[in-house]
């Protein structure tokens, strides 16, 4: 059974990789975490010519007609650069939205635009109970005469700060059960009168942002997708961003056992190098073993979904194991490095910070288990 990666994939992630050592080294990612912006335009322009943006976006939209399969092996090597800026809001959160519920106007104006990199988007989704559940949402969109009238707040809005458009997931009516009916998508322009957006102080310095919407109007050719039917496209790319977001683990969890394994055959201790000991022979083994448990289960859940098949519990097993892993992993490697790990020179407290940050992104690891219960049928 043969579990690698095509040669086209093997020729991207080669490409990636070196690609991002020359350009986005840690000292660039540490500087942009400071940085309100939280990206360099030259960067994002480069990454625009090697065609990245459009990877997984049909040709006939400028794209390169490639599938999220391939996107995901692109994303592990972003994840092992800890790349900064709004390459995920804009592609995944955003791109592959409009892909899936624009309309042909929308999308022959918009996905041709994030491939060039001219425009920058983010999904407003989550609200202050930071919950994945439809039910949490909240925000309204009232219909006005040929408008809609959006009021409410969104919380942890990624790059919203300096996104050209937000897709806010709105309520337009008061769902029954579970509260999937009666959501929206709206495509909102970011400099919108009404709009107050508010920069987060973050562990891991990533761009997240509170975005309240004050009477902010949106004309109805703006919405995406249908009236009152917006939840299965929501849960469609929540599926495929929470697969994103693994391959992006893993990439930063590869990047910190690199480290350690090399930090523990040169570093002398009682006169011989300390990956002789068994203790952090112990600990390197527990970290590839987890590295290695996480690609596979990642890699499988994001194979079902870009051939289009049923993967809710695939995409929820990867999610849960992964967010423990990735933390396990950099904590290991802190234990490894002892002292000097936790030097903020150091890159470790980079894939560490990252860990946390991305636990409850798409849903926890508890959260995810109790999806993978309920598939189970309990």
């Amino acid at each position: 059974m043969d579990l690698g990666f095509s040669e086209e994939q093997e020729m991207l992630r080669k490409t990636a990789r070196d690609f991002l050592e020359t350009e986005c080294p840690t000292s660039l990612v540490k500087e942009m975490a400071e940085d309100e912006q939280g990206y360099t335009s030259e960067l994002w322009s480069k990454m625009a010519e090697l065609g990245w943006m459009g990877l997984a976006l049909p040709e006939e939209y400028d794209g390169m007609g490639m599938s999220f399969l391939d996107l995901a092996v692109l994303l592990e090597e972003m994840g092992r650069a800890c790349l900064p800026g709004p390459f995920f809001s804009t592609v995944v959160l955003g791109g592959l939205t409009i892909l899936e519920a624009g309309n042909e106007e929308q999308k022959k104006e918009l996905l041709p635009k994030i491939t060039a990199g001219e425009t920058i988007l983010t999904m407003a989704l989550t609200e202050p109970s930071a919950s994945y559940d439809p039910a949490s949402i909240t925000v309204k969109a009232v219909p006005d005469k040929d408008d809609y009238v959006i009021s409410g707040t969104k919380l942890f809005v990624e790059n919203a700060h300096i996104a050209d458009y937000l897709i806010c997931v709105t309520r337009t009516k008061d769902g029954a059960g579970k509260g999937e009916d009666g959501i929206t998508l709206f495509l909102v322009d970011g400099k919108s009168p009404g709009i107050t957006t508010t920069l987060l102080k973050t562990i891991a310095g990533d761009k997240q942002c509170e975005v309240t919407f004050d009477n902010v109007r949106v004309p109805q050719k703006n919405m995406l997708g249908e009236q009152d039917k917006g939840w299965p496209v929501v849960a469609k790319i929540l599926q495929k961003a929470t697969v994103a977001k693994c391959a992006e683990m893993i990439g930063g969890a590869q990047a910190a056992l690199d480290m350690s394994v090399a930090y523990a055959k040169e570093r002398i201790q009682f006169g011989r190098p300390i990956g002789s000991f068994q203790a952090i022979q112990h600990h390197c083994a527990n970290m590839v073993t987890d590295v290695d448990g996480s690609r596979f289960i990642t890699y499988q859940a994001a194979w079902m979904v870009s051939e289009g098949l049923p993967a809710a519990m695939e995409v929820s097993m990867a999610k849960a194991w992964v967010s423990e892993a990735y933390r396990r992993v950099t904590q290991l490697g802190h234990q490894i490095h002892a002292g000097i790990g936790f030097c903020m020179d150091h890159d470790m407290p980079l894939y560490f910070k990252r860990a946390k940050a991305a636990e409850p992104t798409f849903g926890s690891a508890d959260w995810h288990r109790e999806l993978v219960a309920r598939e189970l049928g309990l």
